[in-house]
């Protein structure tokens, strides 16, 4: 805890023309723009970022480091991108989920869902379980996408720490479901790998939300806790891309602390579940 004070009070003091100098270099030379983030968000996550290059006195330094290595790009984006997460996280969630969502997806011949940001995949295969047990599985094709080549890969091995299964199954049982959550994984030595079938039918996939468009149409997306940590002006070009990638009537699921007020497609949605975030796409 002392360090993650030490950190925010440190990022404050971060010059915001020499912050500026940073994203930019990072945009021209990687094309990760991080520009329009949050900057409160954004100081504390630079400032940790440096605190990881002990070497280094000052953010000209990083700059200049990260601009001749890309392992230094690496280490950043783990940190700017990678959030808490868990499966079943917020389990009335995926309790509304299967309440008063499925019903509609089992209409739909094939289905196409979307998890934008999907950090280490917890939540991809929170949602494989979940049509799995509602029969929907084995006609669904997963999109799991991320900006950080290294929590796509995590997701893509499907091994989660053993220590965490009893919180994830706590979680499981609470979003409703129906079998025993430790069927659909296996212990390996000290962690524990996701069943194949389950794995089967996610498409893991780079796609930055700041700067890529839509690439398909889909009966529901999820983007989490991705965009409090956006501006305004950012959040409504993330807004657009997934209204484009929306099939109509179909459904969006956000975090707990996002919302549509005052962007530019609220009145495109209808209210699904108020309290958990989910939206239908209307007009």
């Amino acid at each position: 805890m002392g360090s993650r004070v030490s950190d925010a009070a440190a990022g404050a003091h971060i010059d915001a023309d020499e912050l500026q100098w940073l994203l930019d270099a990072m945009y021209r030379r990687y094309g990760y723009d991080f520009r329009q983030y949050a900057p409160a968000s954004l100081r504390r996550r630079v400032q940790r970022a440096l605190n990881e290059e002990p070497e280094l006195e000052d953010l000209a330094a990083y700059r200049t480091r990260i601009l001749n290595d890309p392992s230094c790009m690496s280490r950043f984006l783990d940190i700017v991108s990678v959030e808490t997460t868990a499966m079943f996280r917020d389990p009335s969630f995926y309790r509304a989920l299967r309440e008063k969502v499925i019903p509609q997806l089992r209409q739909q011949p094939r289905l196409s869902i979307w998890h934008a940001g999907c950090s280490t995949g917890e939540e991809v295969y929170s949602m494989a379980i979940l049509l799995h047990e509602e029969g929907l599985l084995e006609r669904t094709t997963l999109y799991a996408t991320d900006i950080n080549p290294a929590a796509l890969q995590a997701g893509r091995d499907a091994i989660f720490r053993i220590r965490n299964m009893r919180q994830f199954t706590g979680n499981y049982q609470r979003a409703g479901g129906s079998a025993s959550f430790a069927d659909y994984y296996y212990a390996k030595h000290d962690g524990v790998i996701m069943r194949d079938f389950l794995r089967h039918n996610i498409v893991w996939a780079d796609h930055n939300l700041v700067s890529d468009s839509s690439f398909n149409e889909f009966q529901l997306i999820l983007c989490r806790n991705v965009m409090i940590y956006f501006q305004r002006v950012l959040q409504n070009r993330v807004h657009g891309t997934i209204y484009d990638s929306l099939g109509m009537h179909c459904v969006l699921g956000l975090g707990r602390g996002e919302s549509l007020q005052f962007t530019p497609h609220e009145d495109c949605y209808g209210t699904v579940d108020r309290v958990e975030k989910l939206y239908r796409k209307v007009k």
